[in-house]
């Protein structure tokens, strides 16, 4: 895939939960919430000033992000779902390796 986003948009992937039906409860796919967790695929060049100047995103490519349950615009490219957002729609960066380790299971 060849894209990417303009201005201070973000181009990220969800990060699926890890199911764990406790007592047997299956919910099914239509009833479960999207993931507020993504991987920053791709990012744009950065927001304009009123004088032109150019200010850097905060957030790279590879990066793992929270973002608003309501933010952005669902988009497919290449058979893959991904969401564009902004950056003022990033809630935070998760560093390390307990990623997920604060998601209820």
């Amino acid at each position: 895939m060849n894209f990417r986003p303009l201005h201070d948009r973000i181009l990220i992937k969800r990060v699926e939960a890890k199911e764990a039906a406790k007592g047997g409860i299956i919910i099914p796919d239509a009833a479960k919430e999207k993931p507020q967790e993504g991987e920053v695929i791709a990012v744009g060049r950065g927001k304009k000033t009123d004088e032109g100047e150019v200010i850097a995103l905060d957030v790279k490519a590879g990066d793992r992000i929270l973002f608003g349950k309501y933010s952005g615009a669902e988009i497919k490219l290449d058979g893959e779902e991904y969401l564009i957002i902004r950056e003022e729609d990033v809630l935070g960066l998760i560093e390390g390796k307990t990623a997920t380790a604060g998601r209820k299971k």
